[in-house]
């Protein structure tokens, strides 16, 4: 990225950048698991390696950007790794318990409950990140 691009970018504020990358992080994340599928003939009976293979590197990509790229912190690494990485766990096993509460007694269509969830999730994990996992800010 050229100095004028990253200065313009770093401009822009907080809670922008965390959408921008979040675009970011899911286009990744909706193209890599496919890519490994596609690319190791393996993975097409294995795929549940090629899933936790696809989670661990995107869980990874997604903590780098938001940590370069939107919180820009100097904190302990591993601390805020393990923050990040356990607000993904937890939403998973939430996602897991939600979605069948919501479509089978609730009545609600999967797309939409899902999308209703996921929403939920990317309003948490914004005030999830900014105060408890990349708390001590230091912005450079």
């Amino acid at each position: 990225m050229s100095r004028v691009v990253t200065a313009r970018f770093l401009r822009l504020g907080k809670p922008l950048r965390f959408l921008m990358v979040g675009g970011v992080n899911t286009a990744f994340g909706l193209g890599f698991y496919p890519l490994l599928l596609w690319s190791v003939p393996l993975f097409a009976v294995h795929y549940m390696i090629a899933l936790g293979i696809a989670q661990a590197v995107c869980l990874c990509f997604a903590f780098t950007t938001y940590k370069l790229a939107v919180f820009r912190t100097r904190g302990n690494v591993l601390r805020e790794f393990g923050t990040f990485a356990s607000f993904y766990l937890a939403n998973y096993a939430a996602n897991w318990l939600a979605l069948p509460l919501l479509v089978e007694v609730g009545g609600v269509p999967p797309m939409i409950a899902q999308t209703g969830f996921t929403l939920i999730v990317i309003v948490g994990s914004w005030f999830w990140h900014n105060r408890v996992t990349f708390r001590d800010n230091g912005a450079r």
